[in-house]
């Protein structure tokens, strides 16, 4: 499952336990109607990607769910869920080197010498 948006929030590498288990939290706000703001979390060695990122980046996370199961001392059954990241992507598109960013649509001149019936020669 793959979610996208804004970086709304980074938080730094929590330890926790012995063994020196690692979380790294980040909050995505979706760019739909009504926008959510989805807390994924990155373990162990996933902590570092978010290294590269910062908050206001459009960005796609490749996720997967988790559920765990959890028995409390008085005997009652609870259910937890998480979004565990795998990985992220960048997604405002950089211009390659020395290549200047392409002009929005509004910026070309409606062609004045059209003509439908030439001939066209284009296989599409």
């Amino acid at each position: 499952m793959e979610i996208q948006g804004k970086i709304k929030q980074i938080d730094e590498t929590k330890t926790f336990g012995n063994n020196g288990f690692r979380k790294r939290e980040m909050v995505i706000t979706t760019e739909e109607q009504y926008p959510q703001h989805i807390l994924v979390e990155f373990v162990q060695d996933k902590c570092d990607m978010l290294n590269n990122f910062q908050v206001g980046q459009g960005v796609k996370v490749s996720i997967n769910l988790r559920g765990r199961e959890w028995v409390n001392p008085q005997g009652e059954t609870k259910y937890f869920n998480s979004i565990q990241g795998w990985r992220i992507e960048n997604l405002q598109e950089e211009a390659p080197q020395g290549m200047p960013p392409v002009p929005p649509m509004d910026a070309f001149e409606p062609a004045k010498d059209f003509n439908e019936e030439e001939h066209d020669d284009l296989p599409f």
